[in-house]
């Protein structure tokens, strides 16, 4: 039976890459495939690059001032994108409506349920996001891709899907001499998200500094890159990149990590059995970043330090503790891992494409 599926995806890359993966792999076994998108954002590129089939709605998230003109403006376009949805899903009759989070799922959740259509939704992160809660209600089957601590009607923890790159093993040695670092050294891996964190970056430029037993590969982003590299110049241990599109082969190459909490991060560094330091973005929503580093640290695979006045002097001790402390730690962090019982991340795209494929 050849089945039909829309997926509404994109605002944040955590809510657009787990959509694109499944979209991706429901294309690979012949299935029509059509991604809902918000207008003008950036995630049309990627379908575009990659011809994935994609129509644009006009609809914006729910206003959290108390301006009463954000909010007709917000009543205004979830009118207009309702209508628009009724309209794309009578022209292109999916079987099934996927949401994978942020206010762009709500219309088609909502009117797919009002049009008889199955749906699902996948939620990435350990605390359910408010879109996901409303679209929940509507919802044949929600997917997770951590555990939650709420009871979730029709809930399956799938994991969230990754990058198919991630299945190519990394070649350590080529990867560090490549970048001029020693592979025989223990290695770490700082990156703050595709824009950077300035406080992070900040803190490692010291901590890189004070630590002359390890080497560091530090993804800037670009903002911040022309300053941190002049900083690093006099340290050959240090390998400064302002982006990289192999992270994928990076954070298998590396001994340990120090990044954000984000889902899909989380996601890789479970798939890679990865050891990391965590710095939740402070500014998440509802903290979940930080409930998202705590099943990791409550595993025993890594270790959460908040962004504050204190997180260059955290990052230190950490440090110390795993040169010196105890020579076996990293390999407790990484045997950890296996306590987790989440599914394999590679192969979450496979397995919700089936549960998507046998929902009626």
């Amino acid at each position: 039976m050849n089945r039909r599926f829309m997926i509404a995806s994109g605002g944040t890359g955590g809510h657009f890459y787990p959509g694109f993966a499944l979209g991706r792999t429901l294309r690979k076994q012949g299935l029509p495939v059509l991604f809902i998108i918000r207008k003008n954002d950036p995630a049309a590129q990627v379908l575009e690059a990659h011809q994935l089939h994609y129509r644009e709605i006009d609809f914006m998230g729910l206003s959290r001032s108390l301006n009463p003109i954000r909010h007709l403006q917000f009543i205004g376009k979830f009118m207009k994108s309702i209508w628009q949805v009724r309209s794309l899903v009578k022209e292109f009759r999916p079987d099934v409506a996927v949401g994978t989070g942020g206010y762009i799922s709500f219309p088609l959740i909502f009117m797919a349920h009002c049009m008889g259509v199955k749906t699902a939704v996948h939620d990435s992160n350990a605390r359910i996001g408010l879109a996901n809660k409303v679209c929940g209600r509507f919802a044949d089957l929600f997917m997770l891709g951590l555990p939650v601590p709420d009871k979730i009607k029709n809930s399956q923890l799938t994991s969230t899907p990754i990058r198919s790159e991630f299945e190519t093993p990394a070649d350590r040695q080529a990867l560090l001499t490549g970048l001029g670092l020693d592979p025989a050294q223990k290695t770490v891996l700082v990156v703050g998200g595709s824009q950077g964190a300035r406080a992070l970056n900040a803190a490692v430029v010291t901590l890189a500094k004070n630590n002359p037993s390890w080497q560091f590969i530090h993804i800037t982003g670009e903002r911040w890159y022309g300053m941190l590299h002049e900083e690093y110049r006099a340290l050959e241990r240090v390998a400064v990149l302002p982006y990289s599109h192999e992270i994928y082969a990076l954070m298998q190459a590396v001994d340990l990590v120090i990044c954000r909490s984000g889902a899909s991060t989380l996601a890789e560094l479970i798939y890679c059995k990865l050891p990391a330091i965590l710095v939740p973005f402070p500014y998440a929503t509802a903290d979940h970043q930080y409930y998202n580093a705590k099943i990791l640290e409550d595993a025993g695979c890594a270790r959460i330090v908040r962004e504050n006045g204190e997180l260059a002097t955290r990052l230190q001790q950490i440090l110390e503790d795993l040169s010196t402390g105890d020579a076996a730690l990293l390999d407790k962090w990484r045997k950890a891992y296996a306590s987790l019982k989440i599914p394999n991340p590679l192969k979450a795209a496979g397995k919700i494409a089936e549960l998507l494929r046998n929902l009626s």
